[in-house]
């Protein structure tokens, strides 16, 4: 989303679209490793271990 965001901005040049990006950038900042990116990720892992 935060990609597509920023594409979107630099298609249009629409400022909400910037903003969405900022935020999605700030939020991202602040959860750090716990974010649900790293969660994605650890359950992926999970299911190619269960085989």
């Amino acid at each position: 989303m935060r990609d597509f965001s920023w594409t979107y901005f630099t298609l249009t040049g629409d400022v909400d679209a910037f903003l969405l990006y900022r935020q999605m950038d700030q939020l991202k900042a602040s959860e750090g490793a716990d974010g649900p990116d790293d969660a994605f990720d650890a359950f992926d892992e999970w299911e190619d271990a269960d085989g």
